[in-house]
């Protein structure tokens, strides 16, 4: 049976048996092997699977909980963003393009955890925050919402996310707006280059032009 700390595309946390390319954390999330609470704080990082040949067990008590994430693409929709130590380099890279896309300078750490749960989180609620883009602005990696399903922007595609992977595409609007699950720094840090890992089974629906639902 599939253990709770797999991350879906809008941030919540379910026990489903798609692996994961990437780990990452909120904090201490459980008590026992249970998840007691969405996160424990603004740090929401996404982390390599190995790093220095660590090992750490999961569910300790007391010590942050391990969550996985299908691609780079769904743990930024969730509202991560790399790791400033085990990925220093996609850290920079992301701070930086983070920094080109909205026109100001470097951000601190701190101040990147700030303005994502700001746009990932309904201020005083434990609320999902969703936001309304146009269509034609939206860079490859980005998350939109199509009829209740998370769809991820490849192309001129948009394909669907499921907890058994990516599955079925669809032709991407060019005009109006799209409901957007990915928070808009880390949507502007993708349109300055920022080239965020997208699993090969959503880049192959977009070589196919497939159109399954």
């Amino acid at each position: 049976m599939s253990a709770r700390n797999r991350v879906t595309p809008l941030g919540d946390v379910v026990a489903i048996g798609l692996r994961g390319a990437w780990t990452g954390n909120r904090g201490v999330l459980h008590s026992g092997h249970e998840i007691v609470r969405p996160w424990a704080s603004n740090l929401w990082i996404t982390c390599a699977l190995r790093f220095r040949d660590r090992r750490r067990e999961q569910w300790l008590p007391g010590r942050y909980t391990h969550l996985y994430f299908h691609d780079e693409a769904v743990s930024f929709a969730a509202g991560h963003r790399p790791c400033a130590e085990c990925r220093r380099a996609a850290y920079v890279a992301y701070r930086d393009a983070w920094a080109t896309g909205l026109g100001r300078p470097a951000p601190s750490a701190e101040q990147m955890n700030r303005q994502l749960h700001a746009e990932r989180v309904l201020t005083g609620t434990r609320q999902r925050r969703l936001h309304r883009l146009s269509w034609r602005d939206l860079p490859d990696g980005a998350f939109v919402v199509r009829e209740d399903t998370a769809c991820v922007v490849v192309g001129d595609r948009i394909v669907e996310w499921s907890s058994n992977g990516y599955r079925g595409s669809h032709p991407r609007p060019r005009a109006g707006e799209a409901v957007t699950i990915t928070p808009p720094a880390s949507l502007a840090a993708l349109r300055a280059g920022y080239a965020a890992q997208i699993d090969a089974a959503a880049q192959s629906d977009r070589q196919s032009g497939d159109s399954r639902r």
